[in-house]
Formats: structure tokens, C-alpha cells, sequence
């Protein structure tokens, strides 16, 4: 069952996601889906969860206050998410992707294509892209980072380090630093970027994906999967190159 819940109080998506990440750890709530236009919570559950347990998991953030909608029922609510195409929804992350695809194609078809310098230059302009877009509201990313990363859900500043991590990265490949290390560093980040991922695909939980920071409303997915997992064969296959060169 899905009821909905009025939530005043939240301004932006750092917001949505921590009330979104306090309302999934209340015993019995399946998944959390935040409308921040409408100040909207669709919260569905596996048995009837009174209100009052609903608002003693924002206890701790007055500002956020939690109340049962007038037409409150027991039928699931349709989200912006429901009623948006497959391409809608994944439109900016599809868009950037373009853009560094053909931006780093057109740079190897003035010197001739070299895949490994077309990887080391996909990677600078994805890194760079990416972080950029953290940057833009670096305490939302950390707060939406949170709600899947294994490492941010147990200390959340790491969702800063992050987006200065992926920026030291870009730098890296971009001025072609130690490729070995650039590499490897790469890999085992993205590892740890993926399984935060992977757990949150295969148990179904409607979160937020922080890829894009907290600029954009992009949903977990396997599309989020496919991304870290490209990363993942780039910088691999990239350290094997090296470590054989």
C-alpha cells in the first residue's frame, strides 16, 4: 500500500533526500518517492504505519513537518516519474554522454584514433562533467551520495571528498599523471561506487541517483550500473595496458 504525506519545510533536493533516507528507516516502509514541487511524500509500506511513526523519524529536523493529506488512501500515487518516458527521465545524463562522446571522437580524428588516448580523454571530460555538476550543490550531492554509497551512508562527508576526488581524477588524465596510478585509483573508486549501486538496483529501492550531483531528478537504475560499470572496463583495461607496456 502507498499512502501520501504532506512534507513542509523541504527546499531543495539535499532536502528531499534526507527526508526521503529518514523515512526509509522506519520499520515496515518499503520506499520513499519525494515530489519537492508539491512538498509530496508517496510513502508505500508493507502493513498500515501510524503518522506518528512517520513524523518521530524527522524528530530530529523540526524544520521538516510531516502530515496526512486530505484525500490520504490507500492507493498507490502516480509520480512524475510514472508519467515520464524512459528518454525523459534519463534525458540530461544521456545528453552529457553525447556531448563527451563526441567532443573526445573529434579530438582523436584530428591526430588519428588511438583507443587508449581516446579512453584517457573520455574519462578526463567524464570526470570533469560530472564533478562540475556536484560542485553546483555539493551539500546536496553528499546528502543524496549518502543514501546508497557504503562508504557516505557511514560517513557522510565522504559525499564531498567525493565530488574532489572525481575533479582530481579529471586533472590527472587530462595532464596524463602516472597513468598506473591514475588508473588503479580510478578502478578501485569506481568499484566502490558500484556496489553502493548494486544493492540499491537488486533491492528495488526508489532512490535518487547522485551521478549529475543534485541538480538533476535521475532515478537508480541499471543505467546508473552501466555507467559505473564502463568506467570500471576504461580504467581496467587501461592498467593492464600499462602494467603490460
Amino acid at each position: 500500500m502507498t499512502h501520501t504525506y504532506s512534507v513542509n519545510g523541504m527546499t531543495c533536493n539535499g532536502c528531499a533526500t534526507k527526508v526521503q533516507k529518514l523515512l526509509l528507516s522506519v520499520a515496515g516502509v518499503e520506499n520513499v518517492n519525494i515530489n519537492l514541487d508539491k512538498n509530496v511524500a508517496a510513502v508505500s509500506m508493507h502493513h498500515h504505519i501510524q503518522t506518528n511513526a512517520l513524523k518521530n523519524a524527522l524528530k530530529d529536523y523540526p524544520k521538516y513537518q510531516l502530515t496526512e493529506q486530505s484525500n490520504h488512501n490507500h492507493t498507490a500515487t502516480i509520480t512524475d516519474e510514472e508519467t515520464r518516458t524512459w528518454f525523459q527521465i534519463y534525458k540530461p545524463l544521456l545528453t552529457v554522454f553525447a556531448y563527451i562522446l563526441l567532443i573526445t571522437f573529434l579530438i582523436e580524428l584530428t591526430s588519428g584514433f588511438n583507443i587508449m588516448h581516446w579512453m584517457s580523454n573520455f574519462m578526463s571530460a567524464f570526470f570533469l562533467t560530472f564533478s562540475f555538476f556536484k560542485m553546483l550543490d555539493l551539500k546536496g550531492f553528499a546528502e543524496s551520495y549518502s543514501s546508497y554509497d557504503i562508504i557516505a551512508k557511514r560517513w557522510i562527508d565522504y559525499g564531498y571528498v567525493y565530488a574532489f576526488i572525481e575533479l582530481a581524477l579529471g586533472i590527472a588524465f587530462i595532464i596524463q599523471f602516472n597513468p598506473i596510478i591514475t588508473n588503479a585509483v580510478t578502478l578501485v573508486i569506481m568499484i566502490i561506487s558500484i556496489i553502493g549501486v548494486l544493492q540499491s538496483v537488486l533491492n528495488k529501492r526508489k532512490i535518487k541517483c547522485a551521478c549529475l550531483g543534485a541538480v538533476f531528478n535521475l532515478p537508480m537504475s541499471t543505467v546508473t550500473i552501466i555507467e559505473d560499470l564502463l568506467m570500471i572496463i576504461m580504467s581496467g583495461s587501461m592498467l593492464i595496458f600499462y602494467l603490460n607496456k
